[in-house]
């Protein structure tokens, strides 16, 4: 009577839990996909009556070239279709499971490492190059830090050193207070005990009526002997031409460089 056959009825859950299952134990979603050879990844699938998967883009562009819908796998005609997430899913766990196998092997050679540069090694070959290679990170690190231009070096140390003598000067100026007589007395003592009895400018014995016992030699021409509050010793002739050529408002002790105050003896 010109009659076809109605066609097969539409899947039920159950029998779509067993094509899956079915699909699941070929391997479907872990292979790539029949159409492209490409990895599914990410990228939309279709699951079909007949077990197959594809990708969905792949499965529309071979039914609109081959103009007949049917599985271009096993050739069933008239199949269902479904989307999955399978490849998706074991796309995500193989993704994180490369990038714990690489920050686990990130952190077991940064152990390595470090153990490598902390402990030594018990092999006497590999002692002598751990030891080597300590000093000569501590020579990089020392020629690193160091000062190349030897004139400039040292004359950043001269302008410190002034720069540091000047506000020792200025407060050494505003803090000096005169020396009273004991004072004086507490400082000839010092002169004393330490012995000296030569001028440090003219490197000539000194003479004081007060010290005649210690200066030795009353014969020698007397000169004036002047004592500073910093307890040096010097000829009266002698600090005056200091004081002269010094271009300070106050001069300061020849020897100690601190500002003082002087008296004759």
């Amino acid at each position: 009577m010109g009659l076809v056959a109605s066609p097969a009825g539409r899947l039920t859950e159950d029998e779509w839990t067993q094509v899956k299952a079915r699909s699941v134990q070929q391997g479907e979603s872990a292979q790539p996909c029949a159409i492209c050879k490409e990895e599914f990844c990410l990228q939309p699938q279709v699951l079909l009556s007949c077990s197959h998967v594809f990708h969905r883009a792949c499965l529309q562009a071979f039914e609109m070239f081959s103009g007949r819908k049917c599985c271009p796998m096993c050739r069933r005609e008239q199949y269902e279709t479904r989307v999955i997430h399978d490849a998706a899913c074991l796309f995500r766990h193989q993704s994180a499971t490369r990038i714990q196998a690489c920050w686990r092997g990130y952190v077991a050679r940064k152990w390595y490492r470090n153990t490598r540069k902390t402990i030594c090694p018990k092999d006497k070959r590999l002692r002598r190059k751990f030891f080597e290679a300590k000093l000569q990170e501590l020579n990089d690190s020392f020629v690193r830090y160091c000062h190349t231009d030897t004139e400039a070096f040292l004359s950043d140390i001269d302008r410190s050193l002034s720069s540091s003598r000047r506000v020792f000067q200025q407060l050494e100026r505003k803090h000096v207070p005169e020396p009273q007589e004991n004072d004086w007395d507490r400082i000839q003592s010092q002169v004393i005990h330490r012995g000296v009895w030569d001028c440090p400018i003219c490197l000539t014995a000194l003479y004081s009526p007060s010290l005649t016992t210690q200066a030795g030699g009353s014969k020698q021409q007397r000169r004036r002997t002047v004592l500073l509050s910093c307890s040096h010793l010097f000829h009266q002739l002698c600090l005056e031409a200091f004081e002269a050529f010094t271009v300070d408002s106050r001069p300061t002790c020849p020897l100690c460089r601190s500002v003082y105050h002087k008296k004759l003896i």
